[in-house]
């Protein structure tokens, strides 16, 4: 028996367990791809109209099924306080397999790369952000952090071992060919992770907050791919949806963002904007130095080539970033920065005259 053939008998296996397949019905399965996951994805059209997405745990994770549970418990979790994300159909514990309601396939990527100018998706951005504050604010409420399958908390060691590390590694040194271990360059980087970690790390944290997990669905937006939810500061995934590089907002655009989420927040908690901002700054360049460590792996090492086209996006988001006056401290990560950005600006010239 095949993989997919094993799959799909256990699909079939859970429809019947919920009464959702007919005597002698067949549904349509369509394998759907998932991005930089291994996790399977099936989209299940029923006969009567219904459809789900089934998702079966990576076989090349070790802790996969425990990744399962994860989003099974922190999926209903969320449903339960009202975040907007799929409601769970059915979960079979065993084989970790999880039935989702199907939104579609429409990412607000999609939507933004046809609108003409921003004010046409600024409405969903807003929707997202509001969605976000939920997730924040009342996904932290009597959430138990035994819903982890990662770790509990976005901490300083996180950011230093999958964050700074993986950009110099994975970035640095294994796809541009650049040893980054400059005495100074490692002390920035101990700096901007302690500044970040100051904030205070009680809200609920998503950690891959962009567009490509963002579904548009009846004109509504909905969060996915929410598995990897821990405890964690406000400002990091505000900086995944601003920073976006498959969005790519202009900088007027993530501004006008900002506010908007600063404006909000504020209605509902106590917020010292120049902290917050100071705080939001860190986690922002934490964040972009694990799109750029992320990236590289998928592209160079899974052999995902799809994530290639914005490594050079995401390396200027973090040379704007830098350019601020809050960067000023960071004159060895600057001059990196900027050193390989240009590498890849000519990398992309030569590929091109080819």
């Amino acid at each position: 028996m095949t993989e997919n053939t094993k799959e799909k008998e256990l699909i079939f296996g859970l429809l019947r367990e919920l009464h959702l397949l007919q005597d002698g019905a067949l549904p349509q399965l369509d394998k759907m791809s998932g991005d930089g996951s291994d996790r399977s994805f099936y989209r299940i059209l029923l006969e009567a109209g219904l459809s789900f997405i089934a998702v079966f745990p990576s076989p090349t994770l070790t802790k996969g099924m425990k990744e399962q549970a994860a989003a099974f418990r922190i999926g209903v979790h969320l449903h339960d306080k009202g975040v907007p994300v799929p409601e769970i159909a059915g979960y079979d514990k065993k084989n970790g397999l999880l039935l989702f309601e199907d939104l579609g396939n429409v990412h607000l990527q999609a939507v933004v790369r046809e609108a003409r100018v921003f004010a046409e998706v600024e409405p969903l951005y807003r929707q997202a952000i509001d969605g976000l504050i939920r997730f924040q604010l009342e996904g932290a409420r009597n959430f138990d952090t035994r819903f982890c399958w990662d770790t509990p908390r976005y901490d300083m060691s996180l950011m230093l071992s999958r964050e700074s590390d993986y950009f110099r590694f994975s970035f640095c040194r294994d796809y541009m060919g650049k040893i980054a271990d400059d005495p100074r360059l490692l002390l920035e980087l101990q700096h901007i992770a302690r500044r970040a970690a100051l904030e205070p790390a009680r809200y609920l944290l998503h950690r891959d907050f962009q567009s490509r997990n963002l579904l548009v669905h009846g004109g509504k937006v909905h969060i996915i791919d929410y598995q990897g939810a821990r405890l964690g500061p406000l400002g990091y995934d505000l900086a995944s949806l601003l920073l976006d590089p498959y969005a790519g907002l202009s900088l007027e655009s993530q501004d006008v963002l900002y506010g908007y989420y600063c404006d909000t927040i504020s209605g509902l908690l106590s917020l010292d904007q120049e902290n917050f901002r100071a705080g939001y700054y860190c986690l922002a360049l934490q964040r972009n130095l694990q799109i750029l460590g992320a990236f590289a792996f998928l592209s160079q090492i899974k052999g995902k080539i799809f994530f290639e086209q914005f490594i050079l996006p995401a390396a200027g988001s973090l040379k704007a970033l830098l350019q601020d006056s809050l960067g000023r401290e960071y004159l060895s990560l600057a001059g990196l920065v900027d050193e390989l950005e240009e590498q890849l600006k000519k990398a992309q010239f030569f590929r091109m005259d080819d």
